[in-house]
């Protein structure tokens, strides 16, 4: 079965079309025949071997992708909420050759929901891993409306589903941007845009002097934006930075690992997006044999929306 993946760690052109050994269905799992593969940072690092030590399986290939969509092929037994021909997307966890970029893909029923309504496989592809990240950032920092929100990153795809979500929950939300982006991320929902670089934090107190109450570090900033949150305040974190242990901040790594399986909260992203409350913007659709071309063009940097790989 075809896939896209590396046989040895390296930059992009070490991606290629690979064969993979289709994976058995089993009781509460689900099969997709995957239309579109999301293309992440996340799968950037695996290709390159940063999460060699942490993978289960050790020899080739190793195949990436947290995000897929596609038509339900088959369903095992348990699994009620979807049907063989449906349009559903879903969030994997990747290892060695199990990855989204795979032409089929087994996944947890409770990793899957049908689609947003009018949405296509391309589009869907965009929210599953981004959209579940944002929401367990929120959660976890347990801001109650009328709050003050940060968001570094706000024109990212993390960032962006954040800054939506937040204004959803009845936050106030201020967010970095470049003076490109800045219409951009106006147009999500923050309610103040400073600009950004490594004294968005000056920037942000400008705003809210006594610091806001959360932040969400999309732009992975670390210790140079922890002055903008106020003492005891909560921060949400994308790489495992676990704070510098000052002026009892709150600071919460987000592993979307431990929400891959939470069916409502993906389901609820679907629901959001139904509702207008959360835009899925894709930035640019690759064929899966262009895969090297469409990490190519995100470790550029500039994009913005997903790249999608489409088989």
């Amino acid at each position: 079965m075809r896939a896209v993946g590396v046989t040895e760690f390296g930059g992009p052109e070490a991606l290629h079309v690979v064969d993979v050994e289709p994976e058995p269905l089993g009781p509460g799992q689900v099969r997709l025949r995957v239309q579109a593969a999301a293309v992440s940072p996340t799968d950037t690092h695996a290709r390159s071997g940063a999460y060699a030590d942490r993978d289960p399986v050790k020899t080739p290939p190793w195949v990436p992708g947290m995000d897929v969509a596609g038509v339900v092929s088959e369903v095992g037994e348990g699994v009620d909420h979807l049907a063989v021909g449906d349009l559903a997307m879903g969030i994997v966890v990747p290892f060695g050759p199990f990855g989204g970029y795979r032409e089929d893909k087994v996944l947890p029923g409770d990793s899957v929901v049908r689609v947003p309504r009018g949405a296509t496989a391309v589009e869907a592809s965009t929210l599953p891993m981004n959209g579940l990240t944002a929401r367990l950032a929120l959660d976890l920092m347990g801001l109650r409306p009328g709050q003050v929100l940060a968001v570094t990153g706000a024109a990212g795809a993390f960032g962006g589903y954040v800054v939506q979500l937040a204004e959803a929950d009845g936050l106030t939300v201020v967010a970095d941007a470049s003076e490109a982006d800045e219409e951009l991320v106006r147009g999500l929902g923050a309610d103040v845009v400073v600009r950004r670089g490594d004294d968005v934090a000056d920037r942000i107190r400008e705003h809210h002097p006594e610091g806001v109450d959360g932040l969400a570090d999309g732009s992975v900033q670390d210790e140079l934006v922890l002055p903008a949150v106020r003492d005891g305040g909560a921060v949400a974190t994308v790489r495992g930075y676990r704070g510098n242990g000052e002026r009892d901040l709150r600071v919460f790594p987000t592993l979307v690992r431990k929400v891959a399986t939470d069916r409502a909260a993906l389901d609820r992203l679907r629901q959001q997006v139904e509702d207008g409350a959360v835009t899925l913007r894709v930035a640019r659709a690759f064929p899966a044999a262009q895969a090297a071309d469409a990490h190519r063009a995100l470790e550029a940097g500039g994009v913005r929306g997903r790249l999608v790989l489409t088989f």
